[in-house]
Order: structure tokens, then sequence, then C-alpha cells
């Protein structure tokens, strides 16, 4: 069963007893946010939230419910990409990179449902009656303050929206991007577009800018939940989320003409904020702003978007996220780009058998890889590699263990790691650049890595003594405790690898 919108994939939470609803009115500005962080920080991630009476800043009672945790569970996680785990989206691309040249009619014929496959994935286009164009609002009837966008913590500059697919053009090649870059409403008809400038948007705007064009953006809110997803996804810059996306979910995602501009967005969204920069204008302050790493980042200069229209649905949904201090729902979309990308990283470094980003290390802090070590140094060939990988570039700290260790599970990591090091001798440091919400670094996007090699050492490598073995029972004593366990009337809860 593929799901097309949002209120398909609301309704399946529901009737998997994964989303509550709220009946009486809660405000926007802060108790949605507070709510929310309870729940996201309950067991499993805990529930998705439907508030059906959203308070405006105003005191006014918003039309338009607000849902939000939609993705912060591993269940909900995998539900809305369609799997059962994520790791079998990365067996599909494994399957599709893996593709060799057939030697024989027969292997011919076998890789042709496979070519077929890819050719189903690129957006079609519906020429009317898209369902995200069901109310159109230009003019003077286009009021973002209308909406039920919420101000998330007491420190922010004002209302956010969280959980957009912000979609541009490259004005050279005309390939589109999606990201999903937090936008703050400063009026009416005014917003500040914070993308960093790491980010994809970001390089179209510059190259728009020098050439004294005007920018046409569109700010989508809902759709399909693997188009949603994909906008947060680190995908290469010729690479179409939308057509991603309908990788993901095995079907073209629907995409329609904005009202004002030529840009393409999803038919099946809730809400499209239209407009345009102007890179004659000056920058406007945006920010501060809670963010992922639960602290604030500081307001700076972004520019500003001009809304020329407000498209949607007859009765929508208003989709929303919070960020702040670690775990939250972030954490779920982080987590699946970790699963789903291992077989493109793998590409590139194909020693690599697993590796994992922990919630405490908001992405970029922290990584632990697991590899199939060869040779002396393998260790320090691996983190330059991932040094040089895209946003992988941003990692702050790299942790890299032998094959047998579960980097999934931070206590064995940590164990095996820290039994594992002389500190001298297995920690390096080096530069390059950093997230931009990284307020610890020595300059702003520039700063210090360190890598720790947590491997076992090597004679060549300096090590001279005898490595230990690892404590492990015998399995005939295991298979005989595992014959008697019902008697013995031990009931234990598994433990928490995350």
């Amino acid at each position: 069963m593929t799901i097309d919108n949002l209120h398909e994939f609301v309704a399946e939470l529901e009737q998997r007893n994964e989303l509550i609803r709220i009946d009486r009115p809660v405000s926007v500005v802060h108790e949605i946010t507070e709510i929310a962080d309870r729940c996201m920080k309950s067991a499993g991630g805990g529930p998705a939230v439907l508030f059906e009476k959203p308070l405006l800043a105003t005191g006014v009672t918003s039309d338009i419910p607000v849902v939000i945790n939609l993705f912060g569970s591993m269940n909900r996680m995998s539900l809305a990409l369609g799997v059962e785990q994520l790791d079998d989206i990365a067996e599909r691309i494994d399957e599709l990179i893996k593709l060799k040249v057939p030697d024989g009619w027969r292997e011919k014929l076998a890789l042709l449902p496979k070519i077929t496959e890819i050719a189903k994935y690129p957006p079609r286009t519906v020429a009317r009656g898209a369902a995200c164009q069901q109310v159109v609002l230009q003019g003077a009837d286009v009021d973002l303050e209308s909406l039920p966008i919420i101000t998330c913590w007491p420190g922010d500059g004002g209302p956010y929206i969280t959980l957009p697919q912000v979609v541009t053009r490259d004005p050279q090649s005309g390939v589109r991007n999606v990201g999903m870059y937090r936008v703050q409403v400063l009026g009416k008809n005014i917003c500040a577009m914070h993308w960093q400038r790491h980010k994809v948007g970001a390089a179209h705007w510059r190259e728009m800018a020098s050439r004294g064009e005007k920018m046409p953006v569109a700010i989508v809110l809902g759709g399909d939940a693997p188009s949603i997803y994909s906008a947060s996804a680190p995908l290469p810059p010729n690479i179409d989320e939308y057509v991603f996306a309908g990788f993901l979910r095995s079907k073209p995602v629907m995409m329609t003409k904005a009202v004002t501009s030529d840009l393409k967005v999803p038919a099946e969204a809730e809400l499209v904020i239209e407009g345009y920069i102007d890179p004659a204008e000056e920058l406007v302050v945006e920010g501060p702003f809670g963010d992922h790493t639960g602290f604030y980042s500081l307001a700076d200069y972004y520019p500003a978007v001009h809304v020329t229209a407000i498209t949607r649905r007859k009765n929508p949904l208003y989709p929303t996220t919070i960020v702040g201090r670690p775990p939250m729902e972030d954490y779920y979309l982080g987590h699946a780009t970790e699963r789903i990308f291992r077989p493109l990283l793998r590409l590139n470094l194909p020693e690599v058998v697993d590796y994992h980003m922990p919630a405490a290390g908001v992405f970029h802090n922290l990584v632990f890889v697991s590899i199939n070590k060869q040779y002396p140094g393998h260790a320090w060939k691996v983190m330059n590699g991932l040094w040089g990988l895209g946003l992988m570039s941003l990692a702050k700290v790299i942790v890299v263990v032998d094959k047998h260790v579960n980097v999934q599970d931070l206590e064995e990591t940590w164990w095996i790691a820290l039994n594992n090091i002389d500190p001298e001798r297995d920690v390096r440091f080096t530069m390059g650049p950093v997230d931009v919400l990284d307020h610890a670094s020595r300059a702003f996007t520039y700063g210090s890595k360190m890598g720790i090699d947590a491997t076992t050492k090597w004679e060549e490598e300096g090590f001279d003594r005898e490595w230990p073995e690892l404590i492990e029972m015998d399995e005939a004593t295991k298979q005989r405790v595992d014959a008697m366990w019902q008697e013995l009337g031990i009931e234990l809860k598994p433990r928490n690898h995350r």
C-alpha cells in the first residue's frame, strides 16, 4: 500500500494506535512544544500528536490542525518509508549499485525489471485539479500569521516553520533542489530563509544573486511521507529529491506548477507558500532559534522571502516538528539517513561494516564506525575518507572500531573503544569545515576534528605486546542454560542499545 498524502498517513498512524488527538485548545506559543517534547523524550519516542484546536498567538483558534512527532519512532519512520525496517531500503540501493554488465541473454532479461523500476521514479505533472491548490490566496489575502506556525522555545526570535520542503532550482542546470531549512515568520507576507552556507539552496541563492536575478522559492508543507523525509536527506546536488522519494515509495511523486512561479510542487501537499528572494535587498535578522544541538543558535543575517501566494487544501493539516535537547524527532529522521545511505558510503569505503551517529552526538558531533581492518593504519585511511565525503566532512569526532563491534550499541562501542586506545598514540587531530551550529568551534564553520583509532593494534603500528581475547562463554554452556531458562522463572527486559 502506498500512502500518497499526510491525511492518509495520519489515518494509518491512528489505526495503528501510533497517534493521539488533543481536542482542547493548546497554544502554538510554547505549549505545543512542551507537550511534544515530553512525548519525544518518553520511551520509544512517544506518540504522534494531532492538535485539533491550535490557539494562535492572537488568542484565535485556528481551523487548521497541527500534527507533530510524525516520524518520532522507529516504527513510524519505517511506516513512513513503506518498509518493515530501514535496512530494507539499504538492501534495495545495494542491489542497484551492484548491477553488472550482463554476459548473456538470460542475465540481460534478469536485469530488465530493475532498469524498468528505475524508470518509474521521475515525478509526473498534474495539469489541473491539484489538491494543494484547492484554495489560492494572493495579494492582501496572504497572511502567514493566520497559520498555526509554532513558536518553539522562550528564546526564539519568533514563530518558525520547521518541517518544510524548500524548493529551489539551479539557475544554470535547471536541476531542482529540495531542502529542509527552518523559516522564520517576520510578518504577514515576509519570512527569513535560514539556509546554511554548506546547503544546496544557499548555493542556488548565491548564483542568482551574482546574476542580479530574483529567485523563486516554494515552501511546501505536507505531501507523501517519503517526500517530506527526502528534503532532509543529504543527496548529491544533481539528484532530485522527488526522484529519490519516488524510488523510496516505488511510485512517482505527482507534481503541479506553482501559481506565481515556474517551480513545480507536490500536488498532494497540504499547504504551499510561494515567494521570491530579491538579491538587491539587504539581508534580514533571523534568530535566535533553539536548535538540534540543544543550545540556541545566535541571530544572524539571512535572505528575506516575499510571499506571493499561499495555496492549500480545503481541509489542510499543518505538519511541524521541534528540535532541542536530544533525543528528539529529528533523531529518527537522521537514523533513517544513516541506514539508507550506508551502501553509498560503502561504494567509496567498502571496508566499512557499519556506522552509527548516536542521538547525543546531534549527527555531526560523533560518528562510530566499524571496519574490516586489513592493514596497518587502516583506521586512519577510513577517517580521512569519511571527512572527504559530503556532509560527513562536518563530523567532529570519528571513532573507528573492529568489524565485530556492534556500533548501534553505545555501551558496547565505548567499552571496546576505551579499552583499546592509548590516548597519545591513537588520537589524531585535523582541521576542516565544521557545522554552522557548532558554537564551540574557533571560527564560524571552521575548526578542529578528532579521530580515534580504537581497533586492535598491529605490530607494524608499534604494538609489540600480546593483544588479549574477549571474554566469551562457551557455546555448550550457553545451550544448556537456554534449555533450562523457562524453568528458572527469570524474566528479563531487553536492554535499550540506543
